[in-house]
């Protein structure tokens, strides 16, 4: 660590949640902060004995005022970043993916605290959200550039939790040229993306492998909810006699139908509706299906909402079970990191035990390894899946 470095010393907990393998500090547990560091400064973390703890990002306005970077003396430089930076991108690289979008940095689980970037293509897409990775932008960007040269990088600084930080949204072109829409391959399917204005950084590069993994088990007449562009829908469509994909976005249908169009697809039916109605729907109904996908929004993007998210989840996995065919797989999800993987197997038990279809877990999955998990971190944790097979 650098003598120069301001020095913050943090309480009991928060040393503990350190040596535990966390990389936040919440505000409540620091001790000690000298006054006048700068919003986003690098400082040196202590305990309030003096002993050393790392070297963190600093924020003067989120509640998560320190983001370990590392528990090492070395300086944080240019050549620091650059070779996390590395790192991160080194790894997508073994990974053997099919296509040619990826998540090349995931912030806390590439050691890269508060800092995302999205390839899709050749176009990178880049959020800085915090104060510390926020006042690094233009050197991550010429590092990126350097490292990966892409024909043009998109500053994508519009997420809520910048507010958090006392920080502007924004979306701006950095580096290049970024076109309005991008078109982009997973396995054999193309899809078209929008940087600017698509869900996340334009799309959802997390749920790829379990696009792939639901193609393995989907069969016969096939229902997407929250099908959004049609991640799902695409993959399994060959594999499936029809798909019908329910998303309540009609811009979200449009592309859906024009990104069926662009893969030659034509057994996918996209209905712009709620979910939770056509489910209810066709549970009056008595339809049966042999494949059926949930890919639903966050429900509990803030803990207290946790009770109100279980009851949104067991609504659609009752419904959904209730429709599933005998030997028919059931493809459920939740990407809330307030909901973790114990407390959904919860929710799904319950759902199948009130539904009285008993039901195995043929495969438990999670978020695409591009999308690394930090032990330690439960937050870096938040998608889970589970495909499911009805027994009888």
């Amino acid at each position: 660590m650098s003598s120069a470095q301001p020095v913050v010393s943090v309480a009991r907990r928060g040393a503990e949640r350190i040596r535990l393998g966390h990389l936040w500090i919440y505000r409540s547990d620091l001790d000690s902060v000298p006054d006048g560091i700068e919003r986003g400064a690098i400082v040196s973390v202590t305990d309030t004995r003096g002993r050393r703890l790392g070297q963190a990002l600093y924020s003067t306005e989120s509640q998560i005022a320190l983001r370990l970077l590392t528990r090492h003396e070395a300086p944080v430089d240019d050549a620091f970043w650059k070779a996390r930076l590395a790192a991160a991108i080194e790894l997508r690289s073994t990974l053997g993916h099919d296509g040619n979008a990826r998540r090349l940095v995931h912030a806390e689980a590439d050691l890269l605290p508060s800092l995302v970037v999205d390839q899709y293509a050749d176009v990178l897409v880049v959020q800085t959200l915090s104060q510390g990775t926020d006042a690094r932008r233009d050197l991550f960007v010429r590092l990126l550039v350097e490292l990966v040269r892409p024909a043009g990088v998109l500053l994508r600084n519009d997420p809520r939790v910048r507010l958090l930080e006392g920080l502007e949204r924004q979306v701006e072109v950095v580096h290049g040229e970024v076109p309005d829409r991008v078109v982009i391959r997973a396995g054999a399917i193309e899809r078209e993306v929008d940087p600017r204005g698509g869900q996340k950084t334009g799309g959802f590069l997390d749920q790829q492998e379990n696009h792939a993994a639901a193609a393995r088990y989907a069969r016969g007449r096939a229902l997407d909810c929250f099908s959004y562009e049609g991640g799902f829908a695409l993959a399994i469509a060959g594999r499936c006699d029809g798909v019908t994909a329910v998303d309540v976005s009609e811009d979200a249908i449009e592309r859906l139908r024009g990104n069926a169009a662009r893969n030659r697809i034509a057994n996918v039916e996209a209905v712009a509706a709620n979910a939770f109605d056509v489910l209810r729907e066709y549970d009056r109904a008595g339809e049966r299906f042999d494949t059926i996908v949930l890919d639903p929004p966050a429900f509990a993007k803030q803990r207290r909402a946790v009770p109100k998210a279980v009851a949104g989840y067991k609504e659609i996995n009752l419904r959904a079970l209730k429709l599933l065919a005998p030997g028919g797989h059931l493809v459920t999800c939740t990407c809330s990191a307030h909901v973790d993987e114990a407390l959904f197997g919860e929710v799904v038990l319950s759902a199948a035990l009130d539904a009285g279809v008993p039901v195995s877990v043929v495969e438990k999955r999670m978020q695409a390894r591009d999308h690394p998990v930090l032990l330690g971190m439960p937050e870096t944790y938040y998608l889970k899946c589970f495909i499911l097979r009805r027994v009888e």
